[in-house]
């Protein structure tokens, strides 16, 4: 069940010198992906971090790779949330080409103080929205 999704055309500082997709730059548009998202459901990073202190850092991160993407593809990023823990957040990643799928990521992040870098509970307004999308399962446009 995807709850965003993002169209990206893959570009040519996204790829290596054979025009194909380079991973560390995969992973940079996947985390532009997670902060559209933020946005979408309505915590901008910009206010969850300069106004309430709150980080998102992704402390586990594993990625598997079906088939490459060159220059030029469009890629279509998929984002569902499987799990809100106390201050944990669990996305799954699927990303596509008009082949199929091409690659996809399993992703935990977690709600930290800026403060002190620490790990800290969802406050319950972010908890409710990040519930909100887990069962409803509704789709956010990109902005």
């Amino acid at each position: 069940m995807t709850s965003f999704s993002f169209d990206r055309e893959l570009r040519f500082g996204d790829c290596d010198p054979s025009g194909i997709a380079y991973f560390p730059s995969y992973l940079n548009i996947l985390n532009g992906v997670v902060e559209d998202f933020w946005a979408g459901i309505g915590f901008p990073w910009p206010e969850l971090i300069a106004v309430r202190k709150i980080g998102t850092p992704t402390v586990h991160l594993t990625c598997d790779f079906s088939r490459p993407s060159m220059f030029g593809d469009l890629l279509s990023f998929g984002l569902s949330i499987s799990k809100v823990g106390g201050s944990s957040l669990h996305l799954a990643h699927v990303i596509s080409g008009a082949d199929g799928m091409r690659w996809r990521a399993r992703q935990i992040v977690a709600a930290t103080s800026l403060v002190d870098h620490r790990a800290i509970p969802w406050p319950d307004d972010v908890r409710a929205a990040l519930v909100a999308h887990l069962h409803a399962g509704e789709e956010i446009a990109a902005s």
